[in-house]
């Protein structure tokens, strides 16, 4: 697996691929000057088939003031509809930033690596804080308090007995009599 591929070469020249690269630009040039006329001969179309040239010689004072009024009706509408879209618009753009901050906040900005314990002695994590050149070296089990065996085994109790005698004995009446007498005794 740890194997290189070899090279391939490529079957086409520097100079050809210049050259297939300039023709492909032309041609792409080419067809957006053709989207533009296009788009500007469907633009004509739309408005000679929805607002018609208007034939103002041969109307009167009145019927010029009519048309005007009305041309100034549609104006109205037409903009009442513009202001609608646009405030739509608005709304959308506002709308699709907010969801995008809220895809960002909750995918998050980063993806997180997986972490993975690491074993470091004491004495490389010194190093680390205080740097390579002090030579510091801790030994963590110096300080603890050394304990003799001989002291815990001074401590516990040598006498073990069974602990149902106990509990029998120290049931019913006799058994408090005996527990008050013990603590009366001590405190004394």
């Amino acid at each position: 697996m740890g194997e290189a591929l070899p090279e391939r070469k490529s079957k086409i020249s520097a100079s050809r691929k210049l050259m297939l690269k300039s023709l492909m630009v032309a041609r792409a040039k080419e067809e957006l000057e053709q989207e533009l006329v296009e788009k500007e001969e469907e633009k004509q179309r739309y408005l000679a088939e929805r607002a018609p040239p208007l034939k103002t010689s041969s109307l009167s004072l009145n019927e010029l003031q009519d048309l005007c009024r009305e041309l100034h009706t549609k104006i109205d509408v037409v903009d009442e509809e513009r202001y609608d879209i646009e405030a739509k618009v608005l709304h959308n753009t506002r709308e699709i930033k907010d969801l995008n901050i809220k895809v960002l906040d909750l995918r998050g900005k980063f993806k997180r690596p997986t972490l993975r314990r690491v074993r470091v002695s004491a004495d490389a994590i010194l190093r680390s804080l205080l740097g390579s050149k002090h030579k510091v070296s801790m030994d963590l089990r110096a300080n603890l308090k050394s304990v003799k065996k001989e002291d815990t085994e001074k401590e516990r109790p040598m006498e073990v007995s069974d602990w149902r005698k106990n509990v029998e004995a120290m049931s019913g009446m006799e058994g408090r009599k005996k527990m008050f007498d013990a603590a009366k005794g001590t405190v004394q």
